[in-house]
């Protein structure tokens, strides 16, 4: 009974006995000095947007301004010719030499909506000949046109074959006639030559 009895009361005095104070956590040399983050708080952290210190608004704003040079950039290099910048429709040598030879002609598509504006001012002539030589004067005008884009498109296309053999020509002759009823000044790419140089083409 007593070697129970002396169990029992050391049992009950371990269990008495008040636990031992919890020491803190010290940081281990060379580590962070700090504890390690939840997984949830380190997701939470990582799904935060990145935001660029000078804010969202100034980001937009150079990203914007960028864009805008960038665009100048295509249309110089479109109005200089250059190859890289041109649209596919443009691109090659068979369309340059097309271009060239429209750009080195004075053509009469090229004057038809000057003509246009000058057929409507003397319509509103109070003449008698401006009534009758109106209503002639524009499908004259513009069945010359189509005649000269119909030789213009021949021309290059005869020219282009002899010059670029192994090239693709399809289209050519219809992109020339449409270049020679553009106003020069509006052609895009710029023209080369100026009108007369054929020599050159």
């Amino acid at each position: 009974m007593r070697f129970a009895g002396g169990t029992l009361m050391s049992v009950f005095r371990r269990r008495s006995e008040p636990a031992p104070a919890q020491t803190p956590e010290v940081a281990k040399p060379g580590g962070k000095g700090r504890p390690t983050p939840k997984r949830s708080e380190a997701e939470k952290r990582r799904r935060q947007p990145i935001i660029a210190p000078k804010g969202r608004k100034e980001a937009y704003r150079q990203v914007r301004g960028r864009q805008a040079e960038d665009r100048v950039k295509v249309r110089e290099g479109m109005a200089r010719g250059e190859e890289r910048y041109l649209q596919k429709r443009d691109r090659g040598p068979v369309r340059r030499l097309a271009r060239d030879y429209v750009d080195a002609r004075r053509t009469v598509g090229s004057y038809l909506m000057w003509s246009f504006f000058v057929i409507f001012a003397v319509s509103l002539l109070p003449f008698v000949f401006a009534k009758v030589l109106v209503p002639f004067m524009f499908p004259l005008l513009l069945g010359i046109a189509l005649v000269e884009g119909l030789v213009i498109s021949e021309r290059v296309k005869r020219l282009a074959a002899e010059r670029f053999p192994g090239e693709d020509r399809s289209g050519v002759g219809m992109y020339a006639a449409l270049r020679s009823m553009q106003i020069r000044r509006l052609r895009m790419p710029k023209p080369r030559l100026r009108a007369g140089e054929k020599a050159k083409v």
